[in-house]
């Protein structure tokens, strides 16, 4: 299967997935976090992000200039936002809004042509962003560095204890993954299958804390690996598989019904009677 028909059909189930778990700000697993990046990642590079944040934390984590009141004009609030994320790398789709805890919440939905090029875009320069081959796996490496805001806390409700969480989605099956559990010295392990999660808390994000450890030690650094050969991809071929052998095992039925017909032929001699 061409590799651009293999992205099309990632990126539409991709769609469907978001706007059924995202359509109201929630996260897909459950958790309800104060600032999110959940990216789904394609072999090519090529990705589809959204970013569920209350407006309070982008200030306080990207230094975004967003009214942070409540009662804040929404539509004003959807053009700030679709200017601080869309870029020559990026395209902003739909921005969506509701409120929790007395604050202001948002969803952006964000289709990036290669995330390598993700931390030019002033919104993720926050990050360093690789992707590449090793041998017959795929590495990606996604380093932090400390927001470039002075935001203290508490600050709109907020008190330094929410979560803040990176998810990933990975088209392949995951072979390594450095996510820890919070405030627990173990492995967290991944969702689903493909999907892993990064959590911290807002007041250690806010002070550059490491949100995890590279194999080589290096802080801040969320690492995974995975085969080089897509989910989907091998799934479509297994089908394809399955649905040609159950074509032989059909075909050898119907063979073997009309072998049996052939050499059961009604149409032969009938036996004859002999007057006594």
């Amino acid at each position: 299967m061409p590799s651009r028909l293999r992205a099309t059909l990632v990126a539409m189930l991709v769609a469907v997935a978001l706007s059924a778990c995202n359509g109201r700000g929630g996260s897909p697993l459950g958790t309800e976090y104060e600032y999110e990046e959940d990216l789904t990642l394609r072999l090519d590079g090529s990705a589809t992000l959204v970013v569920n944040a209350s407006v309070p934390a982008l200030v306080a984590l990207r230094g975004f200039s967003l009214p942070t009141e409540l009662q804040a004009r929404v539509d004003q609030l959807k053009e700030q936002l679709t200017a601080q994320y869309a870029s020559e790398h990026t395209r902003v789709g739909r921005v969506s809004t509701w409120s929790r805890g007395g604050r202001r919440f948002v969803g952006v939905h964000i289709t990036i042509d290669n995330v390598r090029e993700l931390s030019k875009v002033a919104a993720f320069s926050w990050s360093k962003y690789e992707l590449r081959e090793e041998g017959n796996q795929v590495s990606y490496r996604q380093t932090l560095s400390r927001p470039g805001t002075s935001a203290t806390l508490p600050i709109a409700g907020m008190n330094g204890d929410e979560l803040v969480a990176f998810r990933l989605h990975l088209p392949a099956r995951i072979r390594f993954q450095n996510a820890r559990r919070l405030d627990r010295d173990e492995s967290r392990p991944t969702a689903r299958g493909n999907i892993i999660t990064w959590e911290q808390r807002l007041a250690d994000r806010v002070k550059g804390e490491p949100i995890a450890y590279a194999e080589d030690k290096t802080p801040d650094v969320m690492e995974a690996r995975m085969d080089r050969e897509s989910i989907l991809y091998r799934t479509l071929w297994l089908f394809g598989i399955a649905f040609v052998a159950a074509l032989l095992v059909l075909a050898g039925l119907i063979w073997l019904t009309m072998r049996r017909g052939a050499t059961t032929d009604p149409s032969g001699p009938e036996s004859s009677s002999h007057p006594h």
